[in-house]
């Protein structure tokens, strides 16, 4: 038998003309055949087009033909119907063979004889039918009878009433399907004694098949309940898990109550408190709104602590767990992300720096003490955007800052000259940075000069002793930059957002060390306008 048909052997040969008679890109494109083959056969092609005499390499041929198929079959049917007669008389084919061809050429005519069945047998195969899950087709395969025969069986041995749509009629007296005699009436009380211990052993397994299957439920809605996180634990349910899981396999698989409630660990008191607890309206059904509303007009930026402190303003007494509760089972979580590390230090520009007068000790008794800044990158598919804030240590509150695309000495010093016309008679704060170039140039040590400003540096790329303007940065970064998508957005989109974010922070932004924002407690001391 050929093992490439030919219109695949033609489609071969085909792309081969195509593709400038490239071997390769035929076998890469179809997987077949070698190259050796496919110059056979293009050769083959290129005689045939030259003769006209189509070639026969790729016709799959027949051991036998359709005659003697028939003439087998024929036999069979008129001398006794005997498969080894046949096969001697022919001299062919193999049993199986024949076989296939009668089904084939004549179906149903083939006569299937088979000796008697041991009593042993019958009855594995009655239980086996009388358990379920299986046909008496599947049970007759395996015993090697017909399906009638396996019902037959079941009906004798469990005396059960034949069916009037069942096509086969009940076995005559003294006569048995598989050939064997009925037993006499002696053995009649041992078959009666055989059936009802078949039935007995029948209703114990589905009572046991039963069990395993609420069981299992049992396992598999634990599972659905507490997740497949890290730590959760079938085994450790609450009450109102257990209750909903009772309810639901309950109601799924028609079990009493009363049977799941001792599985599960549960009282029938607690079950009922459960459900009626469950059927109450959701008392945080005004709430979540409110909650939902103080959320999204953060920007999504909030968490529970600050959203607690939002609606305490708004005269709403709750306690801050009951809002933790809310935000997280409705996934009100702020867009966070752990930004990756990075220092600016490139080494020592310039000549001496001033010495480390804050020593990380960034606590102010009064505004315009002590000043931090430093500068930040935003890195967006536009471009990149740099932002050089004042911060004011003693209540982290932006003095002035800057946003432009450059990081260069200007950015730097127009944020100091901002930041030193808000400063009144007498203040002349330290101003406290790191060793970066902006912070050592001539025009900054003049504006610092100007004002009075006493220089403070941090040691040679150490991040720590600017702290608290790289605090500043990191939650800047959380709630305006950090899991936010700025495709679209363009440069001068991005700095009109980023001044908002500034302005948003510094009059509206709910410090919690304070309960309100910082304009706000500033203006209620008087210190500002």
């Amino acid at each position: 038998m050929a093992r490439y048909s030919g219109e695949q052997r033609r489609r071969a040969v085909e792309l081969y003309e195509r593709y400038e008679h490239s071997a390769a890109d035929v076998i890469r494109e179809l997987g077949y055949p070698g190259k050796g083959a496919l110059l056979m056969w293009y050769r083959e092609w290129l005689e045939e087009r030259r003769t006209g005499v189509p070639s026969r390499r790729g016709e799959r041929y027949a051991r036998y033909t359709d005659e003697q198929k028939r003439a087998a079959v024929d036999h069979y049917l008129t001398h006794g119907r005997r498969l080894s007669r046949t096969m001697r008389r022919m001299g062919y084919p193999s049993h199986g063979v024949l076989a296939a061809w009668i089904d084939e050429l004549a179906p149903g005519e083939r006569v299937i004889r088979r000796g008697p069945v041991a009593d042993g047998v019958r009855r594995m195969a009655v239980a086996r039918l009388a358990a379920g899950g299986v046909t008496s087709r599947q049970v007759a395969a395996e015993v090697g009878v017909e399906a009638s025969v396996v019902r037959n069986w079941k009906r004798q041995l469990l005396h059960e009433p034949v069916p009037e749509d069942d096509p086969v009629a009940p076995d005559k007296p003294g006569k048995r399907n598989d050939g064997a005699a009925d037993p006499d009436a002696s053995d009649l009380d041992g078959l009666i004694a055989e059936r009802d211990r078949v039935r007995a052993e029948l209703e114990r397994i589905r009572r046991e098949k039963r069990e395993a299957e609420i069981e299992l439920a049992i396992l598999k809605g634990a599972v659905e309940l507490v997740g497949k996180e890290r730590g959760a634990d079938p085994d450790n349910l609450t009450n109102r898990e257990k209750t909903i899981l009772v309810r639901t396999i309950g109601a799924g698989h028609g079990v009493p109550v009363g049977r799941l409630l001792a599985r599960v660990g549960l009282a029938r008191s607690t079950y009922y408190h459960q459900l009626n607890a469950m059927n109450r309206p959701d008392r945080d059904a005004s709430l979540l709104g409110l909650v939902r509303e103080a959320f999204e007009n953060s920007g999504r930026r909030y968490g529970y602590k600050r959203v607690h402190l939002e609606l305490r303003g708004m005269g709403i007494r709750v306690s801050a767990k009951r809002v933790m509760r809310l935000m997280t089972r409705h996934g009100l979580v702020p867009l966070l992300k752990r930004a990756r590390r990075y220092s600016s230090y490139k080494g020592e520009i310039g000549g001496e720096a001033p010495d480390n007068l804050v020593n990380r000790d960034f606590h102010a008794e009064g505004p315009n003490r002590l000043w931090v800044t430093d500068l930040t990158e935003f890195r967006i598919p536009a471009g990149k955007v740099y932002l050089s804030p004042v911060i004011d240590c003693y209540d982290g509150m932006p003095v002035s800052w800057t946003i432009g695309t450059s990081p260069n000495a200007e950015l730097a010093n127009r944020m100091l000259r901002d930041a030193c016309s808000a400063l009144g008679d007498g203040e002349h704060p330290i101003i406290h940075s790191d060793r970066g170039c902006h912070y050592r140039w001539p025009g900054w040590i003049r504006i610092c000069g100007e004002h009075k400003l006493t220089r403070s540096m941090s040691a040679k790329g150490c991040s720590p002793d600017n702290a608290a303007a790289e605090g500043f940065f990191g939650r800047l970064k959380q709630e305006f930059f950090h899991g936010r998508d700025f495709a679209g957005v363009t440069i001068k989109g991005f700095i009109e957002r980023l001044d908002a974010y500034m302005t948003w922070y510094r009059d509206e932004r709910i410090k919690l060390a304070f309960g309100t924002s910082i304009a706000k407690r500033r203006r209620e001391l008087g210190l500002m306008a």
